[in-house]
């Protein structure tokens, strides 16, 4: 096949393929938020949502968050579904009989993973976290549910390396919480610790108030306390933090999520896999569109007893196993089994051994 029928060629299979990606994510997304206003239509007229702050704030938000979240599979059933329909006209035996090499035949879906690969990567470092700001903070007002896990009820950091602090129920609105506690230890063993009863933090200062407060020191058996007037203090906690953790994280741009993770690693905090989990992940995911890509081609493109239909059920076999493979991994890392970057790339990497074996296996 001469060269200009080979560019004919790519440009058809990357209309198809770009083509069934767009109508499928967009059909998705309709039947999604039919189903999701539904579901929530009681707390928004309960709580007089305004109709263009549910359209513009919470839905136009939403939007990139769902996409960004199935982007790989949506593209792994999109190239499986126009792949076999191919395959099932005798288009793919006619495109390799041509003298067109199967490797060749991968080029346009290649260019195809890059650009979905780039948006995805864009949405998920730039413009997901700006979004999820307004999304969250929308959910927090207008959602039942969302409102009352604004924050933690019980939230519990270290601040330094030995010392932790204790806040129960922080509200946002008030700056107040009703407990808080400062604990140092030693070798695993409590030293002292600070007991202030509606404490309240001043955001612009990040200073901890209240009227009074209980100082204990512990010394092996002996515990000693005294009770003490106006409690002034600072505490290596912003006020970010005081928030759930992944609505913390989720609205953070990889720049300040790197910045964040530094400083978490220097107060020495327990919870810096779940973070790192994050910062991986929205590129590993990404990353996965050229994995998924070359199984689904592999896949599909043999004509086979079943046609579609038997593809797009293997396809949607092989996009539950790999969810499931994402979450164990995800609570690997964050459990201390694996490292986070070899946890959130570990499906990857399988599937990319199982993309290799059925390239090898695919109609040459």
């Amino acid at each position: 096949m001469d060269n200009y029928k080979v560019q004919i060629l790519d440009r058809y299979i990357i209309r198809k393929f770009l083509g069934t990606y767009v109508f499928t994510i967009g059909l998705i997304i309709v039947v999604m938020v039919i189903f999701d206003f539904a579901e929530k239509l009681d707390d928004f007229t309960e709580l007089k949502a305004p109709m263009s702050q549910i359209a513009f704030k919470y839905y136009l938000n939403f939007i990139p968050f769902f996409i960004n979240q199935f982007s790989g599979l949506i593209t792994f059933i999109a190239v499986i579904f126009f792949t076999s329909k191919m395959a099932y006209n005798t288009e793919v035996i006619a495109i390799l009989s041509s003298g067109v090499s199967f490797k060749r035949f991968l080029y346009p879906y290649f260019l195809s993973s890059l650009v979905i690969t780039i948006v995805s990567l864009v949405l998920n470092l730039f413009v997901i976290p700006v979004s999820n700001q307004h999304r969250i903070e929308f959910e927090s007002q207008y959602l039942k549910k969302s409102s009352r896990s604004t924050f933690e009820k019980h939230i519990y950091r270290q601040v330094t390396p030995g010392t932790f602090a204790y806040v129960r129920e922080y509200r946002g609105q008030t700056q107040r919480a009703s407990f808080l506690a400062l604990e140092t230890y030693d070798n695993g063993a409590i030293v002292s610790s600070l007991e202030a009863a509606n404490p309240r933090f001043n955001e612009e200062t990040q200073r901890w108030t209240a009227p009074e407060y209980v100082q204990r020191y512990f010394d092996e058996e002996t515990e000693y306390f005294e009770r003490k007037k106006n409690l002034d203090t600072m505490i290596n906690l912003t006020s970010e933090e005081l928030g759930k953790v992944q609505n913390l994280i989720q609205t953070m741009n990889y720049k300040d999520l790197n910045n964040f993770i530094k400083q978490q690693k220097l107060k020495g905090s327990d919870m810096v896999e779940v973070f790192e989990v994050e910062k991986y992940s929205r590129v590993a995911y990404p990353a996965a569109t050229f994995v998924l890509s070359l199984i689904g081609v592999s896949l599909s493109s043999r004509k086979v007893r079943g046609g579609t239909g038997l593809h797009i059920g293997i396809g949607f076999t092989l996009c539950a196993v790999y969810i499931l493979m994402m979450k164990f991994a995800e609570e690997f890392a964050k459990g201390g089994v694996l490292p986070p970057l070899l946890s959130v790339w570990l499906p990857n990497i399988i599937f990319a051994v199982i993309a290799i074996y059925l390239y090898k296996k695919a109609p040459k």
